[in-house]
């Protein structure tokens, strides 16, 4: 059964299934719905939780079998909770996960939180087995134009309300990141007003993520043009030193080249990700830099973090601030 975020406090209140998979990537909606699932586990009984993370190949699936075999010791039911943030269980966790289902105690509940899915997941056994047997919760991000209305509602449920104009500000300023935008919320309320104005989103909303240095970056290496060169002009105005930009640019530009030359000398995108000790929730990022790059575009890149940094620094011709500019099109669009 595929279940809607929006639709999962109305299942809940009628039943709670055996099991349940809540995938996305954006960490605090996929927390909100995991918490939801664990609360209705619990008042349905299941007083033990048992938690499993399954977060590389060394994971022993033999433990979520185990799950299915050992009666809980000290409660009637128990929550197993898999914790998949690479996505994808593989041939060997999803047969344990068909497996556990085939086995567990009825009175048993299984919630799998994962990363984002691709296509393919859902035609897998696992996928398939959790759908038949519970519900598939898929949370997606909240998109720049959704945003206001969101907030809206956040803000709503706080006790509070909020001008347009103010919204509009609020919305600019945490976009692209929900957990700062209910940070900003709390701290709003902690002002001891029921009515957010634009002076007071001013004057306590901090840029969390516009104008982020390193979400600019990610941008120009998802190549997010407009976005990449929007949250640099932001950077310029909130008085960040351009030789700080231009050292978190550069060192991902290095790391960009040398994982091109990587995949020149042979090696999978993955395989080289993986070699480079590239964070899980950056490796999309940079596999799609991959996808647009060769070895002749990141040594121009190279050439054009050398220059930017020489305009910041003083001893280079031009403003260090164009030069970034040109070195973030070229990182999107080589």
């Amino acid at each position: 059964m595929r279940i809607t975020p929006e639709q999962l406090p109305a299942h809940l209140a009628q039943s709670v299934l055996p099991a349940y998979l809540v995938s996305g990537d954006e960490p605090l909606l996929v927390q909100e719905c995991a918490d939801q699932l664990r609360a209705a586990a619990r008042a349905g009984g299941c007083s033990e939780r048992q938690i499993l993370d399954a977060d590389g190949r060394d994971f022993d699936w033999q433990a979520l079998r185990d799950c299915a075999a050992n009666l809980s010791l000290f409660a009637d039911h128990k929550l197993v909770e898999l914790r998949l943030p690479g996505g994808k269980p593989g041939t060997e966790g999803s047969k344990a996960l068909c497996e556990y289902l085939e086995l567990a105690d009825p009175g048993d509940r299984l919630l799998v939180v994962a990363g984002k899915l691709d296509k393919s997941a859902g035609n897998s056994k696992w996928y398939k087995a959790i759908d038949r047997a519970g519900g598939t919760v898929q949370v997606w991000p909240v998109r720049s134009r959704e945003l206001p209305g969101w907030l809206e509602r956040r803000i709503r449920s706080a006790g509070m309300r909020i001008d347009r104009d103010a919204l509009g500000l609020l919305a600019e300023r945490v976009e692209g990141n929900l957990l700062a935008a209910l940070q900003e919320i709390e701290k709003l309320k902690l002002l001891g007003t029921d009515h957010i104005t634009l002076a007071s989103v001013n004057d306590g909303v901090l840029d969390n993520a516009r104008y982020n240095l390193f979400a600019t970056i990610d941008a120009a290496l998802a190549g997010d043009t407009v976005h990449a060169l929007r949250m640099l002009t932001g950077l310029r105005g909130e008085g960040v030193e351009p030789a700080v930009a231009c050292w978190a640019t550069s060192r991902e530009v290095r790391l960009l080249d040398d994982l091109v030359r990587d995949v020149a000398d042979g090696q999978r995108p993955q395989q080289a990700l993986a070699a480079r000790r590239v964070w899980k929730s950056r490796m999309g990022i940079l596999q799609a830099a991959l996808g647009r790059h060769d070895p002749a575009s990141t040594a121009t890149a190279l050439t054009l973090a050398l220059a930017a940094d020489a305009a910041a620094k003083g001893y280079g011709p031009g403003d260090p601030w164009l030069a970034l500019e040109q070195l973030l099109l070229h990182i999107a669009q080589p």
